[in-house]
C-alpha cells in the first residue's frame, strides 16, 4: 500500500512497472491514464490515483485514447494475494460475476455480500459490480475491434443485460459509442485480415504482458508436456482445448510476429502474445481470455521476482541466463490434478500416454477439429465411476486417478483461483495415494500459486547434485527462506537447469 506522495511519484517515474497497478485521473480533463502516458503530465493538484480501472470508471473517469489503459496486463498483486480480496479478484477476471451475480461470488468465498463489498472498496476502491463492468467494457471493446460481429451479439457476448445498459457503459468507459469505437478500429485493422466469426477463423486478439518473456520457450516447455488430442505444438504455435462455462473452445498461441494493431511502437516495458480463439459460445470470451493469461502466467511482475532471486547465489545466473521465467499455469484445475496424479510413479511419456487414452476414450469430442486438437478432457464426472484399470496402466495409479476425480466431482476437493490455497493444499494431502510431491504441483499450477516449494524426487538427487553441488532443485529451508514470496519461480528455473520438464 503506498501514501499519496508515493503515487505522485509512481506518476513521475513514466515506470511501466505500475501500469495495470495504478491509475492516474486528471480531474482538469476527466481522462484517466497509465503512468506511461506519452501526454504532459499534468498538476499535482489535478492528479487522482487508483488501484484499479474500475475505480477510477466508478469516480466518472473515461479511459485515455492514447495511453489505453484499459488493455495494460493485469496487477500481479491479485495472483500472490491469497486473502479475500486477492480470491475475489480472481474470481472476478474470470468471469464469476456475469455468470453467477454477486450473490455467487460471495457464495463461493463465504462471505456476506455486505462483507465483500466493503472488503473490495477499501482496498482497490470498487466493489464487485462495477469491477465485473470495467470487465465486460473491455471484452466489448476486444470483440468490436477484432470481430464483424453485429453490435447487439457483442452486448449480450460480454455480458451486458440489455442494449441500452451497453451503449451507456461504453459511453461512460470510453467516451464514444460502440459503433464508433468499431468505425476507428476499422481503419486500423490491416485490409488483409479476414473477418474473425465462432468457428470460422478464429478471434485474434493480442495478450499483452510485461516484459521480458521469452514466449517462444515458454509455449515450448507446454508442447513437451503436450496430450495428443487436446494439446498440439506446431511450429512455434501451441493449440490448446478449453473446457467453458458455455461450451468449448480451441486457442492457439504464438510470439508476436509484429507491432501490435493499430500502434506504431510497442509500448515500453511490454509485450504481445498473439491469440487465437475458437469460441463456441461468445459468452465464454471473458473466462477463455483470462484462463489463457493464467495458463502463461501474463500478470507477473517479472522485475519484482527477478530481484528477489538474483540475491542468492546459486539462482542470480541462472536468472541472468532466463530472465522473466514464468510459472506455467493450468486453463482447468481438474485436469491438471488429474494429469500430476498420473504422473506421480511413471515418467512423462507414460503420463501423457495415458492421459491421452483416457481424452479418446472419455473426452468430450469438439463440434470442430482445429489442427489434431479433437477433444476436451474428460470431466471428473465422468471419470469417477469408472474401474481402477480403465483410469491408467496400472491398478495402483488407477486407483489414485479415481480418489483424486472423485473427491473433485463430489466436491470434497475443489480447485480453482478463488479458492483458499492452503486449505486446499491440506486437502489435496488427504485423497488416497497424493504425495506431498504431487500436491505441491497441483498447488503450484492449478491454483496458481507463485510461492510453492516443491520437494523433490528421491531419484533426482544424484543429479541435482552434479549440477548444484550439495543444493538440489528443492534447496534447504534456511536457504529456500530467502526466495519468498517467488518459491515456485525459483523451482522453475532449477528445474530447468537441471533439464527438467513440469
Amino acid at each position: 500500500m503506498m501514501d499519496e506522495e508515493h503515487y505522485y511519484r509512481a506518476a513521475l517515474s513514466n515506470d511501466s512497472r505500475f501500469d495495470g497497478r495504478l491509475y492516474i485521473g486528471v480531474a482538469s480533463t476527466g481522462i484517466y491514464c497509465r503512468p506511461t502516458c506519452p501526454a504532459m503530465t499534468p498538476k499535482r493538484v489535478n492528479m487522482r490515483f487508483y488501484r484499479t480501472a474500475a475505480a477510477a470508471q466508478a469516480a466518472g473517469f473515461r479511459a485515455c485514447k492514447r495511453c489505453r489503459p484499459d488493455s495494460v496486463p493485469g496487477s500481479p498483486e491479485w495472483n500472490s494475494r491469497a486473502d479475500l480480496v486477492g480470491r475475489a479478484m480472481r474470481l472476478i477476471a474470470d468471469g464469476l460475476v456475469d455468470r453467477e451475480g454477486v450473490s455467487g461470488l460471495a457464495a463461493r468465498l463465504n462471505y456476506s455480500e455486505r462483507q465483500l463489498q466493503r472488503q473490495l472498496v477499501a482496498e482497490v476502491g470498487a466493489g464487485p459490480l462495477a469491477l465485473a463492468r470495467a470487465q465486460r467494457a473491455r471484452t466489448a471493446q476486444l470483440l468490436l475491434e477484432t470481430t464483424d460481429l453485429h453490435v447487439s451479439e457483442v452486448a449480450f457476448a460480454s455480458g451486458y443485460s440489455s442494449i441500452r445498459q451497453f451503449n451507456d457503459n461504453m459511453r461512460a468507459v470510453f467516451s464514444m459509442p460502440p459503433t464508433e469505437l468499431r468505425a476507428r478500429a476499422v481503419q486500423r485493422r490491416p485490409r488483409t485480415a479476414p473477418p474473425a466469426q465462432p468457428w470460422g477463423n478464429g478471434i485474434r486478439i493480442q495478450l499483452p504482458f510485461r516484459t521480458p518473456l521469452d514466449v517462444g520457450g515458454l509455449l515450448e516447455q507446454l508442447g513437451e508436456q503436450a496430450v495428443p488430442g487436446i494439446e498440439e505444438y506446431v511450429d512455434g504455435v501451441y493449440h490448446r482445448a478449453l473446457s467453458l462455462p458455455h461450451g468449448s473452445a480451441v486457442v492457439s498461441l504464438s510470439r508476436a510476429a509484429g507491432k501490435p494493431a493499430g500502434k506504431t511502437a510497442q509500448p515500453p516495458g511490454r509485450g504481445f502474445v498473439e491469440c487465437e480463439l475458437h469460441l463456441q459460445d461468445l459468452r465464454d470470451m471473458t473466462a477463455a481470455v483470462q484462463r489463457c493469461r493464467d495458463l502463461l502466467d501474463l500478470d507477473a511482475d517479472p522485475g519484482a521476482v527477478d530481484e528477489v532471486l538474483a540475491r542468492d547465489a546459486l539462482l542470480a545466473p541462472l536468472v541472468a541466463r532466463v530472465p522473466g521465467r514464468r510459472v506455467p499455469g493450468s486453463v482447468d484445475p481438474a485436469e491438471c490434478a488429474v494429469r500430476a496424479v498420473l504422473a506421480q510413479d511413471a515418467g512423462p511419456e507414460q503420463a501423457r500416454g495415458d492421459a491421452a487414452l483416457l481424452v479418446a476414450r472419455y473426452g468430450k469430442p469438439l463440434t470442430r477439429e482445429v489442427g489434431q486438437v479433437t477433444h476436451t478432457f474428460p470431466a471428473v464426472e465422468t471419470l469417477a465411476p469408472l474401474a481402477p484399470h480403465e483410469l491408467a496402466g496400472t491398478s495402483e495409479r488407477g486407483s489414485r486417478v479415481k480418489a483424486m476425480a472423485t473427491a473433485l466431482a463430489c466436491e470434497d476437493l475443489v480447485l480453482g483461483v478463488g479458492v483458499d490455497r492452503e486449505e486446499a493444499g491440506r486437502k489435496l494431502l488427504k485423497v488416497e495415494g497424493v504425495t506431498p510431491r504431487t500436491a505441491a504441483l497441483i498447488r503450484m499450477r492449478a491454483l496458481g500459486d507463485p510461492d510453492v516449494l516443491v520437494p523433490a524426487e528421491p531419484e533426482s538427487h544424484d543429479a541435482a547434485r552434479q549440477s548444484f553441488g550439495d543444493l538440489g532443485p528443492t534447496a534447504g529451508d534456511e536457504r529456500s527462506e530467502a526466495w519468498r514470496p517467488w518459491r515456485s519461480y525459483a523451482v522453475q528455473h532449477l528445474w530447468a537447469a537441471a533439464g527438467t520438464v513440469r
